[in-house]
């Protein structure tokens, strides 16, 4: 049997990679048997000092950077810590969302009782941020449709996701937060990073990649 193809290679030089990871394939490996393969190991294969700097859940599409080496991974962790790196996704929710741009900032933590689901949490959640922009609105009543445009300021498990729910419109195919029925129509959860940019960890120039929503 032939090894999994590695999905396409935006960019590569001596010190980073950026690789467009499909839907349906996790970013690391899960445990237990049969759940080895994962975006890391697909670019490991080729790029064995290949190190993934941060994930995306494994129903989401998109831009997913990997640093060479140790050195590179601390530089670019430390990006994303100082959130000097900029993230833009794409997503389809349920519903027509009312306002045309804002801030979703609700705090967000573990659901102890169905893991790995994410849930609002005043008390103990750690503070999220989500900037929101709408592109379209389609259809109507139950077939009511926003396309949104997503920039998270932190980083938290789930963010968009949950969320988005918070606010009433689930993303369509959402297989732990949208109405089962959405996750039954839909091929797959409709969410997408579709442009990351970052300062060059050696080189210091701006760098920027974008990749279309496939949906």
């Amino acid at each position: 049997m032939s090894a999994p193809s590695c999905p396409p290679i935006l960019h590569v030089d001596d010190c980073l990679l950026v690789v467009d990871k499909p839907a349906g394939l996790r970013s690391v490996p899960a445990g237990g048997e049969g759940r080895q393969d994962c975006l890391a190991a697909r670019v490991q294969a080729a790029w064995p000092d290949a190190l993934i700097v941060h994930r995306l859940d494994a129903a989401t599409s998109g831009l997913v950077l990997f640093a060479r080496g140790m050195e590179m991974l601390r530089r670019m962790s430390l990006a994303f810590e100082q959130r000097t790196v900029g993230k833009r996704y794409v997503a389809l929710v349920h519903g027509h969302v009312a306002e045309d741009s804002g801030e979703i900032d609700l705090p967000l933590g573990e659901d102890a009782a169905n893991r790995p689901r994410q849930i609002v949490d005043p008390v103990r959640g750690r503070r999220a941020l989500t900037r929101y922009r709408v592109l379209t609105r389609a259809g109507e009543g139950e077939e009511a449709v926003t396309r949104v445009e997503l920039k998270p300021v932190t980083g938290r498990s789930h963010q968009l996701r949950v969320h988005l729910l918070a606010i009433g419109h689930p993303i369509l195919g959402d297989p732990l937060y949208a109405p089962a029925a959405s996750a039954a129509a839909c091929a797959r959860m409709h969410l997408h990073a579709a442009q990351i940019a970052f300062m060059h960890p050696h080189t210091r120039v701006p760098m920027l990649f974008d990749s279309p929503a496939p949906f």
